[in-house]
Order: structure tokens, then sequence, then C-alpha cells
């Protein structure tokens, strides 16, 4: 892959995030729904094929209970991009059972992640099979909590070619949680603290939780493809400027 495929393909990816009225152009699908098998569990989820394929993504989950993204990936789609987008573990038509809450212990421990990474790279394998042309490049577009889980994926499927990653954190999950519990969901919360307070919090905060801290540090270092991470400025669930450093 040149760096040139690339860029594009992260221009495609962050255009398709702008109001719909932006595009003119439209693309046929075909949506195709499809089950895998993932550490003995059976996943459901659906497969949309542009006519004209650039490039594949399967879109990884956030923390909360989801099912299949079909929006989002309807988006994609139009612009050329084939999807595979699925229900979360033990969610809709998916098996097995969501671990929550999606603040807690054990929904964002080294286990539960180490799970979901195995859910989205058996989503990679099986969507593979589908792609009429095999030199299809296919890689991994998520929010939140993806930023610790498509890393650690990346990391074990080396057919996984780029990541593309919405507000995701580069910080540990521990630093993540103390910064969250630090902002308490107030929408008005940088009006009202300075960087400098909110890195001292996210660094020094005593945990409400004990448990082993996932580093997505310790995947991204072994990793040369390409990556890119959307951020937005005033962001109360990651301390934006301290991931951005990382």
């Amino acid at each position: 892959m040149n760096i040139s495929f690339f860029s594009n393909l992260f221009l495609w990816l962050l255009l398709i995030t702008l109001p719909d009225m932006v595009f003119c152009q439209s693309a046929d699908f075909i949506i195709q729904d499809v089950k895998f098998e993932s550490q003995g569990v059976t996943l459901a989820g659906s497969i949309l094929t542009p006519k004209k394929t650039v490039a594949a993504v399967v879109i990884v989950h956030g923390s909360d209970p989801v099912k299949r993204e079909m929006d989002f990936a309807i988006r994609l789609a139009k612009e050329g991009i084939a999807v595979l987008t699925y229900d979360k573990l033990g969610v809709g038509e998916s098996g097995g059972a969501y671990v929550g809450p999606s603040v807690g212990t054990n929904n964002i421990d080294t286990t539960n992640l180490n799970l979901l990474s195995h859910d989205a790279s058996s989503a990679v394998n099986t969507f593979r099979t589908y792609l009429k042309d095999k030199k299809t490049p296919i890689g991994l577009v998520g929010f939140s909590q993806a930023g610790w889980i498509i890393p650690i994926t990346a990391r074990k499927n080396p057919q996984i070619e780029f990541m593309v990653l919405f507000s995701c954190p580069t910080i540990t999950t521990l630093e993540q949680l103390r910064f969250q519990f630090y902002t308490n969901g107030d929408n008005k919360f940088w009006e009202n603290h300075t960087d400098a307070e909110a890195r001292e919090h996210t660094k020094n905060d005593p945990d409400r939780y004990q448990f082993v801290a996932a580093d997505p540090k310790i995947s991204l270092n072994t990793l040369s493809i390409p990556g890119l991470w959307l951020f937005g400025e005033k962001d109360i669930q990651i301390p934006v400027k301290l991931c951005m450093e990382q």
C-alpha cells in the first residue's frame, strides 16, 4: 500500500462524518446478514458491499451495549467503503454476555478488552472471505473504547492494514477513568478547569477501582500500519491534549 492511497482513504473517512448535505454522489450497495464464530460464541452482523469498493472496514464498538451501527455503515458504503458491522457480544442477535456496566472494572479490564479484540479479529477474518478483490485493504474504525481494542486487534491480526479512531484514548484505562470521573459528564467542564488541572488529576488521583490497567501504547509501539486519530478539543470523556502527546 502506498502513502497516497492511505492519505486519500483517511480523507474520505473524515469527510463522511460531515452532514449528508455535503455529498452529492451516492453508490449502490448490497446488505448481507452474516454470522461468524469468535471464542466459541456466534456473533451476528451485516456486510455492506458497494458496487465499486475502494477499501473495507470493520466497525469496532465503544463501551456501551450497542447493536450493529448501520447508519454509520451506510454512510461509509455510499462512499465506496465496504463495511462489516456486528452486534456487540451479548447484544442483539449476538451470543455471549455483555460485560458491564459501561464504566467499571469488568468492562475495561484487560480480560474483557482482549475478549472484544478477538471478536474484532474474527470479524476481519470473516470479512476477508466475502471480499471479491482479495487485494482490497481492510482496516478497523471505531469510537471511544475501541481505542484500546483496535491496537490489540491490529497487533494480533496481520490482515489489518490501517486504523481510524474517533475520540479514542491513548492513555491507560485507569487514567481515562480518573479523567472521566473528574469531568462527571459536565459539558461546561472546560469553562471552569484548565488543562494543567486535568492533567494533574488524571495522573495522580486515587483510583476508585483496582485492576491491572491496559496501556494501548504497548500494542501501538509494535505497529507500523497507518493510523488516524480524530479528536474534539473539549472532549469530557478523554483528555485530548494528553492523548495527542502520548
